[in-house]
């Protein structure tokens, strides 16, 4: 699920595109593999213990537990990790995510007032971490688990700089094509 280009306005640039970080599909690869190695022993025992017509039902049923587990523990969280996009422009920063239903975030970088990063040991070893961006006078927006968080702040940072120092776009309203009269 790439990032649809004509979510961007006319002339927009595209300067970043992230997905969370990796750290986030470890839980469901495990799960993933713990699951199956349960329903691979649990497919054995039930093969030497159980008669013809009782083993099918049965391996019907476990067939049916593991699909159920595997659709809720490993691939929903790997559709949604795959479905967040973390994009910033010349214009704005944009946060898109959702599988089925779909919500998003729009921060023009000219009412960026402020852009902190925050890590952990952890964090800092898998180079991912929280970025929080402040705009004008709302609550400070805070997005978790952005890969290479103090290469993405830099940048940031630079872009907020760029737009309120040296101009640039129109006041970041008018994102459609543009119009001739």
């Amino acid at each position: 699920m790439a990032f649809p280009q004509d979510a961007l306005g006319h002339e927009e640039e595209l300067v970043l595109h992230r997905h969370p970080h990796w750290k986030m599909l470890v839980l469901p690869v495990l799960t993933f593999l713990v699951i199956t190695t349960l329903a691979g022993f649990g497919a054995g025992v039930l093969e030497r213990s159980l008669e013809s017509t009782a083993r099918t039902a049965a391996l019907l049923a476990l067939l049916a537990l593991w699909a159920a587990v595997i659709v809720w523990r490993t691939l929903t969280p790997v559709l949604r990790w795959k479905s967040t996009h973390f994009v910033v422009t010349d214009r704005r920063v944009l946060v898109r995510q959702g599988i089925l239903s779909h919500s998003g975030i729009d921060i023009p970088v000219r009412r960026v007032s402020n852009v902190q990063f925050r890590h952990g040991l952890v964090d800092r070893m898998l180079k991912t971490g929280t970025l929080v961006i402040v705009a004008s006078s709302d609550d400070p927006l805070e997005f978790d688990d952005i890969p290479d968080v103090e290469r993405v702040h830099s940048l940031l940072y630079h872009q907020v700089f760029d737009a309120q120092n040296h101009g640039g776009y129109d006041d970041g309203e008018n994102f459609g094509p543009a119009r001739t009269t």
